[in-house]
């Protein structure tokens, strides 16, 4: 077992029938018990995803999604930023998605987020997802009239019909090539205070603060049922999630860069091979590089 499965492997979920949120700690570190080491083996992690997203571009295969869900300052942008600091830009697409807009509205709620799947040899990021619409839409239930869903369809099945719909999409993806690895960032309600005062408290922070996300707060309970159904819905062997530690952003991104490291590793990456007939167009290359005709 590799440093990155072995770190990794206490937060996945793939099978949610006996999954519990109050059994995931958000203050959980692991061994760690020092942010510097952890940040070590961080940048040991971000180092070798780099060279693992360097295959995944030439070999132009795979497609990498994952998606990032978790309730107001758990650090979702931060881990994206830090954990994905050294992966070339050309083979990352990073999409946030916020409140629906009209169009998208008169559309299925997949129909956004499926124009935004990445393509082989990418690595796709979600911040927020199609998730939302088992998470705040449920918590919020007057956010269903804007979806002008026929009143027929809305059932008290609706929300297991939506986690078997996203589930049966999720494993298309997977069956064509796009590997899916889902995080929330689990954050106590008492962290996300102390993070909401720091807003508040620090000036160059205080464009991040929302009064409405204090508001959120009040639904706190709800929002945790929401998410522990949808964990034990929709987690699955080819669809995972990982309920990632958040009261340490240090060891939240560290343990989000294991798990991508150990989902490409388990990809066998490797470089294209070229066949005769290049080989031998390298070679004139070279020869003629090499002094087989005046170069300036």
């Amino acid at each position: 077992m590799t440093w990155a499965s072995k770190l990794a492997e206490p937060y996945r979920i793939e099978d949610g029938k006996k999954f519990r949120l109050k059994d995931f700690d958000p203050g959980d570190t692991g061994h760690f018990r020092s942010k510097e080491h952890a940040t070590e083996l961080l940048e040991k992690g971000i180092g070798h995803m780099a060279a693992l997203q360097d295959k995944l571009y030439a070999q132009d295969r795979w497609g990498l999604l994952l998606i990032f869900q978790a309730m107001d300052a758990a650090g979702k942008d931060g881990a994206i930023k830090h954990v994905m600091s050294g992966v070339n830009p050309q083979g990352c697409q990073v999409h946030s998605f916020k409140t629906p807009s009209t169009e998208e509205l008169n559309h299925d709620y997949l129909w956004r987020t499926m124009q935004r799947v990445p393509e082989r040899g990418q690595i796709g990021i979600f911040n927020r997802s199609y998730y939302e619409e088992v998470l705040v839409v449920r918590v919020h239930q007057e956010l269903l009239k804007a979806e002008r869903i026929p009143e027929s369809l809305i059932t008290k099945d609706l929300w297991k019909d939506r986690f078997r719909d996203i589930c049966a999409f999720e494993r298309y993806l997977s069956r064509n090539g796009i590997v899916i690895r889902k995080f929330f960032l689990h954050l106590s309600k008492q962290e996300q205070k102390k993070r909401f005062l720091d807003r508040l408290d620090q000036p160059e922070k205080n464009w991040k603060f929302s009064a409405a996300d204090v508001r959120e707060r009040e639904s706190w309970d709800d929002y945790m049922d929401a998410y522990e159904d949808m964990i034990r819905n929709t987690s699955t062997k080819h669809s995972p999630w990982f309920v990632i530690p958040a009261d340490n952003k240090w060891f939240t991104r560290l343990a989000v860069a294991a798990a991508i490291v150990d989902t490409l590793d388990d990809l066998d990456l490797s470089y294209p091979e070229v066949d005769a007939q290049k080989r031998k167009e390298l070679q004139a290359a070279r020869t003629m590089l090499r002094g087989g005709r005046k170069q300036s």
